[in-house]
């Protein structure tokens, strides 16, 4: 089908497919339960489509809005086979992120701008932030960047730690302090030696705590405050690091931080290790935000920049 392009690699593709295997099989059985016995899709039919996709982690929400395109549909053409509806599933999905300003790009790319270009990294702990920016700062490299790492999560010592090993690992520059320091003040000292440096990008981590929603606001706000005393335009960009096999509770986390801050890219984490990688789609409907990236496994190759045209293939892929 011409609405699929193919600018992935196969190698990529392949990683996706499996990647996503376990949420394909899970959506896939729970299909084939809801269509038994059925040879065109009814109203019967559609009520249990959308109790797979919420219990897909769809969201509810977005999962009416997914039913109201496939009843438009229904309604134009008289009559839709059950044959036709996992195709026409892979088309409206693929059109609600199209329309949620999820765009894909084709490599790990950053935009142009006067001096290095700085993304604050935020997400609460255990989500797969720190493996996330070290992979982050190892493509980037990789592309020829000159990177620096900011560790500002002073609040937690294997934060730092592991952020100190990544750093060693991919062979980027760290700027740290001792534990418990102001998170700004580290904020300032890594774009501060990252200017002197000619650095391209930046990427500084974050506390990960939601047990206060006001102190997370002020501390992101002084983080950004101090900031934009080196730089004035930073941070260029809010990554919010998600855990995409927690399902629903990815969405309380989505929705903490965007009241706590402006978020400007997604990162969904672990979709590998779960059937609930549907959560991409209705969390990228529901805060329209786009999805930069996907963690579909452990190693390096398999943290990917997000393409929703081969996310949706590989996840309705018979």
């Amino acid at each position: 089908m011409g609405f699929f392009s193919r600018i992935f690699s196969k190698e990529k593709k392949e990683s996706l497919d499996k990647g996503l295997e376990k949420t394909k099989e899970s959506v896939f059985q729970k299909l084939a339960k809801a269509i038994v016995g059925k040879s065109k899709v009814d109203e019967e039919v559609l009520d249990n489509l959308e109790e797979v996709l919420i219990s897909s982690d769809v969201g509810v929400n977005t999962t009416l809005k997914i039913i109201e395109q496939i009843e438009k549909r229904i309604a134009r053409d008289k009559y839709v086979s059950i044959d036709e509806l996992n195709k026409i599933l892979k088309e409206e999905i693929a059109i609600l992120l199209e329309q949620n300003n999820t765009v894909s790009y084709e490599d790990f790319q950053v935009p142009d701008v006067k001096g290095p270009y700085v993304i604050m990294v935020v997400g609460v702990n255990g989500v797969g932030k720190t493996t996330t920016i070290g992979k982050l700062a190892f493509y980037f490299k990789k592309a020829g960047k000159n990177i620096y790492l900011g560790a500002a999560d002073t609040f937690r010592a294997a934060a730092v730690d592991q952020l100190s090993i990544w750093a060693e690992r991919v062979g980027v520059p760290l700027v740290k302090q001792k534990m418990g320091s102001d998170p700004a003040s580290v904020a300032f000292d890594t774009l501060s030696s990252a200017m002197k440096n000619n650095a391209d990008v930046v990427i500084i981590d974050t506390a990960g705590r939601l047990h206060n929603k006001v102190n997370l606001m002020n501390e992101l706000s002084k983080i950004k405050k101090v900031m934009q005393k080196v730089i004035p335009e930073a941070p260029h960009e809010v990554l919010l690091i998600l855990d995409g096999s927690t399902g629903q509770n990815a969405f309380e986390q989505a929705k903490q931080f965007t009241l706590a801050t402006e978020v400007t890219a997604l990162a969904l984490t672990k979709l590998d290790g779960t059937a609930k990688g549907g959560v991409v789609i209705g969390i990228s409907d529901q805060f329209k935000i786009p999805v930069k990236y996907i963690g579909i496994g452990e190693t390096l190759e398999d943290l990917q920049v997000f393409n929703k045209v081969e996310f949706v293939d590989s996840l309705f892929k018979q």
